[in-house]
């Protein structure tokens, strides 16, 4: 085998690896984005039972 072909084995190898790596992380993100989403809701739902306003993701509490 060459060293051109070794390279390119190498960088094959690395190519994979690293796809493999992203899969799983947008797996991840995925599960998680769901999770925040799942808790903002049941916190929005807790706010609406208080009586109190929602809070949405990215505002500031009314004290700021």
């Amino acid at each position: 085998m060459s060293t051109v072909e070794e390279h390119i084995a190498h960088l094959t190898h690395t190519v994979d690896e690293l796809s493999q790596e992203v899969a799983c992380q947008q797996t991840e993100i995925a599960m998680l984005t769901r999770r925040v989403q799942l808790l903002m809701e049941r916190e929005a739902g807790r706010e609406a039972d208080e009586g109190g306003q929602i809070v949405l993701g990215n505002e500031r509490p009314p004290h700021w």
